[in-house]
């Protein structure tokens, strides 16, 4: 049974066989291109301290022009206007930056747990 869930859940997710998949991350692409961001660039460092902690691993360069991504997508959004049609063109929303440093502290933090020791941070959202 576990096995037919798991096979279910990739159908849905994967926009390669999925045509509704396929169409949310066609919605999804173009929403990030008017704003010029990319997918990795919405995980929010206050809610997941392992995307926190991912972060600061990253090279300032990496995390530099992260900032400079989301600070002209809230200038953008302010003044209700998009970027224009040839920076859209450039845009890449779905070139992650994030998710193999995050695995890998996930991974850390999972041996960590795995070993007993305890978690290097603790902190419940209100």
């Amino acid at each position: 049974m576990s096995s037919l869930m798991n096979a279910l859940s990739n159908w849905l997710v994967n926009p390669r066989r999925n045509p509704l998949a396929r169409l949310h991350m066609h919605a999804v692409s173009s929403r990030l291109r008017k704003y010029g961001l990319r997918y990795d660039d919405l995980y929010d460092p206050y809610f997941d301290l392992d995307i926190k902690e991912a972060l600061g691993r990253l090279p300032r360069e990496v995390v530099d022009a992260r900032i400079q991504r989301l600070k002209r997508a809230m200038d953008l959004s302010l003044k209700h206007q998009y970027l224009p049609e040839h920076l859209q063109a450039q845009q890449v929303p779905f070139r992650g930056y994030l998710s193999d440093m995050l695995a890998l502290v996930k991974k850390e933090n999972a041996e960590r747990e795995a070993l007993g020791a305890l978690p290097l941070y603790q902190r419940t959202l209100p």
